[in-house]
């Protein structure tokens, strides 16, 4: 049975905040001599014991394995050599590669953004003229030319502000710059001519010398908007537009995050990993996680996508994928499943690729 004397030295170190000394008591001499005559050995048991306990926390060996594969990826050296956020970039390069999900001009959301490789690679491929929402509950930087909104996406509310967001035809899409301004527009404070105003100017000047004036195309235009209009008959994009579809393509590369328990006192949001959710090694708990977030982002398509627009989520491949497949095929003509190359291979995530939006489906057919 041990003496109570490592105890009280141990509670006098941890609240008087005091050194610990470790003492020992050497064996007599008479068993000393009885050892094996090593240098080694003699040195280690004559050695004074030390002074302070030192104890530093080591690296678990998952960080470990994750620090190494991700100096051997290939995909993680060029994010950063091409100034990416993350490798999950190149993921959707592959995907739009192959099935052309983006234009420019268009309206994306991107539902669990952080910390914005899609974002970026989105803003690139809309260019110019294209917005892109981005929607996380973690606080992370926006990437250059895109819009962000900090909350829980599951929240009725932020859904809510979000609809409200795109509603507007020109927030969040690029400012447009003078190209010069003549004295008069500098004295009054106009902004002069824009570069669009220039390119409108051009196309004009050129119909002009071919003989179709611009006026012709303003009085046909007109007068096939007023035929309609005497017609009683609406466009599918008026419909949508009166219906609060506007957006083109919605993203979700949503997980749930862990809980944080350490770093609140950090308050940068340019470093968002430490709070998102890393595999669980649980793979019923990933999958039907997923199979949650991807239910609630198909509900949020069917509010807000417009006809013909397009769809690209997340999962982890389990029981449940099947199902939430048949609900995709009745609301778009085209379901993909996806396993990018620059997906590792020993992970369980997929990706649904839906493509055209079918008009004129109600809301119980698809999620019966």
């Amino acid at each position: 049975m041990l003496s109570p004397r490592p105890f009280r030295q141990l509670t006098a170190s941890l609240l008087l905040d005091r050194p610990l000394v470790l003492t020992c008591r050497c064996p007599p001499r008479s068993t000393i001599s009885q050892w094996p005559a090593s240098p080694r050995s003699l040195r280690h048991v004559l050695a004074p014991p030390h002074n302070l306990l030192q104890i530093r926390p080591a690296s678990s060996s998952s960080s470990a394995r994750w620090k190494s594969r991700q100096t051997r990826d290939v995909f993680s050296r060029e994010a950063k050599v091409q100034g990416l956020k993350s490798r999950a970039a190149f993921k959707l390069l592959e995907l739009n590669e192959k099935h052309r999900l983006f234009k420019p001009g268009q309206t994306v959301i991107d539902l669990g953004y952080a910390p914005g490789s899609w974002s970026q690679v989105a803003v690139r491929l809309t260019a110019p003229h294209g917005r892109v929402v981005g929607i996380d509950v973690i606080p992370a930087q926006p990437p250059k030319g895109a819009s962000t909104i900090q909350g829980n996406f599951l929240s009725e509310a932020v859904q809510a502000e979000v609809r409200q967001y795109v509603q507007d035809p020109q927030r969040g899409r690029p400012r447009k710059k003078a190209v010069f301004a003549s004295q008069d527009a500098e004295e009054e404070g106009g902004a002069g001519v824009t570069e669009e105003e220039l390119d409108e100017l051009g196309r004009a000047y050129i119909d002009i010398e071919r003989g179709e004036g611009a006026e012709g195309k303003g009085k046909t235009t007109k007068s096939h908007d007023a035929s309609a209009s005497e017609g009683g008959r609406i466009t599918r994009w008026e419909m949508d537009e009166l219906e609060g579809r506007v957006v083109d393509v919605v993203l979700s590369d949503m997980s749930a995050p862990w809980e944080q328990t350490s770093g609140l006192w950090i308050r940068s949001v340019s470093d968002p990993y430490f709070r998102m959710m890393n595999t669980s090694g649980m793979a019923f708990r990933d999958h039907a996680g997923s199979m949650d977030l991807c239910a609630a982002a198909l509900t949020f398509c069917y509010d807000t996508l417009r006809t013909g627009g397009h769809f690209l989520c997340k999962f982890y491949q389990g029981a449940e994928d099947k199902a939430f497949e048949t609900k995709l095929k009745r609301l778009f003509e085209k379901v993909h499943r996806e396993k990018p190359e620059s997906s590792r291979s020993e992970s369980k995530e997929a990706y649904f690729v839906a493509l055209r939006r079918k008009p004129d489906l109600a809301k119980e057919d698809v999620f019966r």
